[in-house]
């Protein structure tokens, strides 16, 4: 099977080919697996639910190969674009929304204006007091 089927099938919100996987929901499965180790993905192919510039830079900074995700945020793709990530996807959004649905999501904000991969992480790693 591959990432993309385990994706979806297995109602992962990110799994990886180094074994990694998830079900909690956001960028958080992405930071607690950089946490102490800020190349965790180095090498590695991803796929999860949803992208946005957010979980791009994330992923990008600690070294990922490629991605594929069923939605990504415009943003998130031209983070891809100039690192040289390869990346798939089903649906390309302006922004990721929040959960109410009324907005752009938390995360794409604390990084709309960053364009530094580690100042990202950190930013990131503040809102969500990790």
């Amino acid at each position: 099977m591959n990432l993309k089927e385990s994706l979806l099938k297995n109602d992962y919100s990110i799994v990886a080919s180094n074994g990694y996987f998830s079900f909690e929901t956001g960028i958080r499965p992405i930071l607690l697996a950089m946490k102490d180790d800020i190349s965790f993905f180095e090498g590695t192919a991803v796929a999860d639910k949803i992208i946005g510039k957010a979980s791009a830079m994330l992923l990008t900074l600690s070294g990922v190969k490629e991605v594929y995700t069923p939605v990504l945020s415009k943003a998130g793709r031209q983070i891809f674009e100039k690192y040289g990530v390869k990346y798939a996807y089903d649906e390309l959004a302006e922004y990721i929304i929040n959960r109410k649905g009324d907005g752009m999501c938390p995360m794409e904000m604390t990084v709309k204006d960053i364009n530094d991969l580690n100042e990202a992480y950190d930013a990131l790693r503040r809102k969500l007091a990790l």
